[in-house]
């Protein structure tokens, strides 16, 4: 079949898929959605659902400091209602790591959110914000959430842990790494030319406690 031979085949097909799309009686609320071009009848798209998004929680990152607990909620709700919100804090120091979870009420107004404070400028940072789906959400996400964290007080702790009260074999051991710390200072001072004495150093002798008899 020549050129032409195709040419007046492939016009016969439009013809006949153009007769029989406007003598089929399709309903204007059902019309079809495109006409096949190698002919044939009209075609209809299968229907697809829109699918909600479900998803709630955010993640925020790069969160700048000072922009805490009480200065998210106070910012975020404006576009909502919050159900929880958390702030990762350094366990030792309870300084912010400045990254945190947002759970909003609606997804809707949690992808509002997302969709708006991503990339926002605040205090010179850039918020990265983003939706945690449910299989990524960790089951530990939400502990303790409700708690207002208190960070330790470490300096009460080394001041107990140095003022505590030790056995003969204990201050015997301190006193030993204290001395061999100044021999090497001394040793320093020493090299670099310094004419100079060292005091010495308070509690080097443990005098032993004496042996008390009792007589009859």
């Amino acid at each position: 079949m020549g050129a032409k031979g195709r040419k007046k085949s492939i016009t016969k097909k439009l013809k006949k898929g153009a007769s029989e799309f406007s003598a089929s009686s399709v309903s204007k609320d059902k019309a079809p959605d495109f006409l096949p071009l190698e002919g044939g009848p009209a075609r209809k798209l299968p229907d697809t659902e829109v699918r909600e998004s479900k998803l709630t929680i955010l993640y925020i990152g790069r969160i700048p400091h000072g922009f805490y607990e009480n200065e998210m909620e106070g910012f975020f709700k404006q576009f909502g209602t919050i159900k929880r919100l958390r702030l990762a804090r350094n366990k030792k120091t309870g300084k912010s790591k400045h990254f945190g979870f947002i759970e909003f009420e609606s997804p809707e107004v949690a992808k509002v959110v997302a969709d708006t404070m991503h990339n926002y400028l605040l205090f010179e940072h850039l918020l990265q914000v983003r939706l945690i789906p449910p299989e990524h959400v960790h089951p530990r996400l939400w502990k303790g959430v409700n708690r207002w964290y208190k960070p330790l007080d470490w300096v009460k702790i080394e001041r107990k842990r140095q003022d505590k009260e030790r056995t003969l074999e204990e201050h015997n051991k301190l006193v030993g790494e204290i001395l061999k710390r100044d021999k090497k200072r001394r040793k320093r001072i020493e090299a670099a030319g310094i004419d100079y004495e060292c005091p010495e150093m308070v509690g080097a002798i443990q005098v032993a406690p004496k042996k008390i008899r009792f007589t009859d």
